[in-house]
């Protein structure tokens, strides 16, 4: 009999319960036993859907506090020496104080979980002893098999890709310290497994998506210790090999791991995984799970796609070896379309999150064990018809638009060293000091918006309002002596949702939340349909905050390749098509903005390194299709207009010729959480424009000293010249308060003006 496994499923709750319990810790409305209480409710509500879908093998312990990779580290004492030593479980106190920083302390590094927008906390070895000091694994199973008679499959992220996410003297291990500390962390997973044995847990899945990244060989000898080590440990424990995001290589070798189940994306493998496994053949003495359903996107599945893939499946392995699942856990996607009641039908109907996805993978397991689902099937397939062919995906103005401007050179009138000569009327001082974009999104801001969308206040009223924020951080940052300033966004509720309430094509959905690090939860669009701009969508706010000052005001817009990768893209056109209509109605933006005065334009494009394909052999057409979509958007300016732009947590070096050809006149990028580790990128690389290393990390409360970003400052100095350099916060404001924000931007400048003094000095 064909089973169905899921591999996870979102924290935040249907109405974002998780999120609201962590900050009220975080404000201390609530004690720690009333936080545990309210998190079991969450846990237990998940599980309950799941058992009510009509999973076979439901995940437990995928829930987390904060962020999985955390747990793993803190269970077993790879915590940063600053923050403590420890012998025993940490309070939450402790484990939010790794996450967030300290006023003391600052945060460990946070970046991007693979090629997704999820953020994990980057385990720091230096000075560590592995010892357990926690098996929230344990918890959780017993948890679920005592509330619910659950037995359930610990997820659990295997030791090898733990280490290979970790870092140690801010590197990324080498093979000799990876064999080191696996050394001597195999001996504590073991425990781990032991004591879930002797619970009486059936089946672990051990992540290790690291395996998809593999380039050599020689290290699958790692993986194969650590499935050795557990096996000897407890071998009445089934292992569940969990691969995602990708196809691994090294296929024979895989097949021949020590485990009683492998777990393949087959959503994200090219299409090349099927017909490897049919020459290969499949172990008879393992099970297939299948991961067959997307667990990154919403759209519903083709269900004649899906079936044909069960078939070829079932030809590899019999109905009691294979397991159907989606790709990878679905704390990626929303939780349910119930609460999207403005939707238009038809893509309503052909749209999927995490429950009716789970709904898609019971008709499918139905399906492959014989049973009679040919009308959901028909149902689904003729919603999906619907979609396909309305007008909604079918404009041929669109197509002829993005054709026609495709035949054009899209490249800036001048090259950037004559740019650079013509925007000095813009007058800007050595080192100039900006910020990202938004500013704090008060208590009062959301309460206003929400009134708004209530229509409890006109659109008037909010306008009003709006520019009343708008002039006052104007004023704020005229105090602080800022060089060039932003508008703040008050009227947006985050940079890519923003733009899909604005362009056709796009969906802003009600209650779409996906977890992007710790309790921030974003929204992204659904880009159901043919992307069109209409109208002005900046130009207002940013023409009235430059009409209060002197100083120059940026417009601030989000480039295309990141509204695709933190958006909801329809499958049925490339992604690089879609980003080029998007990047098209983002030209016409740009040139309103132009035509309105502002003398400088921020396309951000935070997103574009962490959308880059995990296999190298895809990269370059990402990165080729990645600066056309940039350019459609940015070369249609004179050359005294500075076109910025904005990208995030990052490894840059491998990358640096594509930052460059982007040909924009400065960028800035989010550094200082990996205490300046992206600033090697620019010793042993050359970039000829200009460039902001963010010089504090905004995703902590904690404000920095004037001499700590002195520090980072002149750190940047030492391998970028001086008159290259802008100061700048690492990232946007918006999710700090406004005393941080004020304070912080003071030291900053204090910084700058203090590191100005003493280059005059030097001079």
């Amino acid at each position: 009999m064909v089973l169905a496994s899921n591999l996870g499923y979102p924290r935040l709750g249907e109405k974002r319960e998780w999120k609201f319990t962590l900050e009220k810790f975080w404000r201390h409305d609530i004690d720690e036993v009333a936080f545990e209480d309210r998190t079991k409710t969450i846990r237990l509500a998940a599980l309950k859907k799941q058992q009510a879908a009509g999973v076979d093998i439901i995940p437990v312990a995928d829930y987390s506090n904060y962020d999985h990779v955390l747990d793993t580290a803190v269970a077993f004492n790879a915590i940063p020496a600053r923050f403590g030593q420890f012998d025993q479980k940490l309070t939450l106190t402790e484990y939010f104080a790794i996450a967030r920083g300290t006023k003391a302390q600052v945060a460990a590094e946070m970046t991007k979980w693979f090629n997704t927008n999820y953020h994990y906390i980057v385990p720091e070895l230096d000075y560590v002893t592995f010892r357990l000091l926690d098996n929230p694994w344990l918890a959780r199973y017993q948890e679920a098999k005592a509330e619910l008679g659950i037995e359930g499959k610990p997820v659990i992220l295997g030791p090898v890709t733990f280490l290979k996410l970790a870092k140690l003297q801010d590197a990324h291990l080498s093979y000799e310290a990876l064999i080191d500390h696996l050394n001597q962390l195999l001996p504590l997973y073991q425990t781990v497994v032991k004591q879930l044995a002797a619970a009486g847990c059936q089946w672990i899945q051990l992540d290790e998506p690291s395996l998809v990244t593999l380039t050599d060989a020689t290290e699958l000898k790692l993986y194969r210790q650590a499935l050795a080590a557990i096996r000897a440990a407890a071998p009445e424990v089934k292992v569940e090999l969990q691969t995602y995001f990708e196809r691994p290589d090294f296929l024979a070798d895989i097949l021949n791991f020590d485990v009683d189940a492998l777990g393949f994306d087959f959503v994200r493998d090219h299409g090349t995984l099927l017909p490897e496994l049919k020459t290969l053949g499949f172990p008879e003495d393992k099970i297939l799970a299948a991961g067959i359903i997307d667990g990154r996107n919403v759209w519903r599945s083709d269900f004649n796609q899906k079936t044909a893939l069960i078939d070829d499946l079932l030809t590899i392995v019999s109905e009691d070896r294979l397991w159907l699942q989606p790709s990878n856990s679905l704390l990626h996607v929303p939780i349910t379309t119930r609460n999207e009641t403005h939707l238009d039908p038809v893509i309503k109907a052909g749209i999927a999150f995490a429950d009716e996805k789970l709904e898609e993978l019971n008709v499918l397991t139905a399906y492959a064990n014989g049973e009679d689902v040919r009308s959901a099937i028909t149902a689904q397939n003729e919603a999906l018809a619907a979609l396909n062919q309305s007008e909604h995906r079918n404009n041929p103005e669109v197509k002829a638009a993005v054709d026609a401007v495709m035949c054009r050179p899209t490249e800036r009138n001048s090259v950037y060293a004559d740019r650079v000569r013509a925007q000095k009327v813009l007058n800007l001082p050595l080192l100039p000091t900006t910020t990202i974009g938004s500013f704090p999104q008060s208590k009062l801001v959301r309460q206003k918006r929400a009134a708004w969308r209530k229509h409890e206040l006109t659109d008037a009223q909010y306008q009003q309002f709006i520019e009343s924020e708008t002039k006052r951080w104007i004023e704020i940052q005229e105090d602080l002596k800022l060089d060039v300033l932003v508008h703040g966004e008050f009227e947006r509720t985050d940079m890519v949702e923003y733009f899909g309430q604005k362009l056709s094509g796009f969906y802003a959905t009600e209650n779409g939340w996906v977890q992007s690090y710790g309790s921030r939860g974003v929204r992204p669009p659904l880009i159901f349909g043919d992307v069109i701009w209409h109208e002005p969508i900046t130009v207002t706010d940013t023409a009235y905050a430059q009409s209060l000052t002197k100083r120059p005001v940026k417009g601030m817009l989000t480039s295309a390749v990141t509204i695709i990768n933190w958006s909801f893209v329809r499958d049925d056109l490339p992604k690089n098509v879609v980003a080029n209509q998007i990047g098209l109605a983002l030209r016409h933006e740009v040139q309103a903005l132009e035509a309105a005065g502002i003398k400088i334009i921020q396309v951000d494009e935070p997103a574009l390194r962490e959308g880059l394909p995990l296999k190298a052999q895809y990269r370059q057409a990402y990165l080729d299709n990645a600066v056309k979509a940039f350019k459609i958007t940015t070369t249609g300016v004179a050359d005294s207009t500075q076109i910025h732009t904005h990208m995030c947590y990052s490894d840059f070096e491998d990358i640096l010729p594509t930052i460059s050809a982007l040909d924009a006149d400065v960028i800035s990028i989010e550094t200082s959480r990996s205490h300046g580790e992206s600033i090697k990128a620019f010793e042993t690389g050359t970039y000829d424009k200009q460039i902001g290393l963010g010089v504090y990390d905004i995703h902590s409360p904690r404000v920095p000293s004037v001499e700590e970003i002195k520090q980072n400052i002149n750190r940047a100095l030492q391998v970028i010249d001086v008159h290259q350099f802008w100061i700048n916060p690492d990232c946007g404001l918006k999710t700090r308060n406004e005393p941080e924000a004020i304070e912080a931007l003071a030291h900053m400048v204090q910084a700058t003006d203090e590191v100005r003094a003493s280059i005059a000095l030097r001079s």
